[in-house]
């Protein structure tokens, strides 16, 4: 695909200068009309009749397989939800959890999956402990190593699951999620490592961490570019051992008429019922238009090049405190700006057609750039908070 073409698929992009990707990505329109096409040929053949099923499993099975490539794991560990919240609680909860086992979760998780934990944690008597990665604000390699010997620090005799982000939605910074997953099988209880992958795929390569950990929750909506109300999940092998249905339906089942017939053995029994089939096509169609921009550390190298642009430029802005003090590893860029409140500047720039976003923890903005973010928007950004009113 030529340079730019990607852009040119999205409509939102025609009006607006826009740094949202880690909240949703803009629908290219090859993937509206995957949509649209797939509601039409459910409606031509069916919609409940014996012509219509085999199209829904091709159009499913086609993505199960398309997500276990770039999860570099085999399709029967990779299960579909509505969302990574959805994706990293469902197999979460099955797990064979016992009172006093401790739950040792970052602090820069968000606040969806950390909620999740501790009403887990009530409901079962477990501990919740804290792993510190808020402060790691250097390079990607230090951040690994300090991980690594805070992690060692943190696990006890008692630890039985470890809650890390793979790249953290606040501040940027990248997780060595295979080296963590290594540490944790020396561990005498080898915790389960749970990893939010929410602003992972689509913006970094995956595969490695996604084989890695025993339950990788990923969202379609934001750096896939796909439709809202669709993710997946990879898990591990003893995940879909020792790991049991929470919310159960038909699709939960090995054969779906027959409530008697068991679940599924693989990562299906963590599928409960019925999904919109036409987003599972429009997914599909992202991920290829992404791949026909390279491969994922092309990719991942297109999108870091354009966050160090901004970062870098970041630094010539008047109260302007980025908060990592490298360039960033992925596409994440967070940043202060003395003296004008985060939402403020929010408000100032939305109304300039320009968006990003503020967060809570920290107080702070955020710009995501992406294989079609440009140069001029980058400048663009800049121009206006050098012009914004205090």
């Amino acid at each position: 695909m030529p340079q730019g073409s990607l852009r040119a698929l999205m409509p939102a992009l025609a009006n607006k200068t826009y740094f949202n990707y880690g909240g949703q990505g803009p629908l290219p329109t090859p993937s509206l009309e995957a949509i649209t096409t797939t509601w039409g040929q459910i409606q031509e053949l069916g919609p409940f009749t014996g012509a219509v099923w085999p199209m829904i499993e091709g159009t499913t099975s086609r993505l199960r397989q398309h997500l276990g490539q770039w999860f570099g794991v085999g399709t029967h560990r990779v299960a579909f939800s509505e969302n990574v919240t959805t994706a990293c609680v469902l197999p979460l909860w099955g797990l064979p959890w016992q009172a006093g086992d401790e739950l040792l979760i970052s602090d820069c998780e968000h606040p969806g999956v950390v909620a999740a934990c501790h009403e887990l944690a009530r409901r079962h008597g477990l501990v919740i402990t804290s792993l510190a990665v808020a402060d790691l604000r250097g390079d990607a390699p230090s951040a690994a190593i300090a991980v690594q010997g805070r992690l060692e620090a943190a696990l006890s005799p008692k630890t039985r699951l470890v809650v890390l982000s793979h790249l953290l939605w606040n501040t940027g910074q990248l997780m060595p999620i295979a080296a963590v997953a290594n540490q944790l099988a020396g561990h005498p209880n080898h915790p389960y490592l749970l990893v939010d992958a929410a602003q992972s795929l689509g913006s970094i390569p995956v595969a490695e961490a996604a084989a890695a950990a025993d339950i990788y929750g990923c969202t379609g909506h934001k750096w896939c570019c796909g439709p809202e109300g669709l993710g997946a999940m990879a898990v591990s092998e003893r995940v879909l051992v020792e790991s049991q249905p929470t919310l159960i339906g038909w699709r939960s089942l090995s054969h779906e008429n027959q409530a008697g017939s068991g679940f599924h053995t693989d990562s299906r029994r963590f599928e409960v019922a019925t999904s919109c089939i036409p987003l599972f096509a429009g997914l599909n169609s992202s991920l290829a238009l992404l791949e026909a921009e390279g491969s994922a550390e092309q990719r991942h190298a297109t999108i870091t090049a354009l966050s160090h642009q901004l970062w870098e430029q970041l630094q010539t802005v008047p109260g302007a405190q980025t908060l990592l003090q490298t360039p960033p590893p992925a596409g994440l860029v967070s940043f202060t700006l003395e003296g004008t409140p985060p939402e403020a500047v929010v408000k100032q720039l939305g109304a300039q057609g320009i968006w990003l976003r503020s967060l809570d923890d920290p107080h702070c903005l955020r710009a995501c750039t992406h294989l079609t973010t440009t140069a001029a928007d980058i400048s663009r950004l800049i121009e206006a908070l050098q012009g914004l009113e205090a």
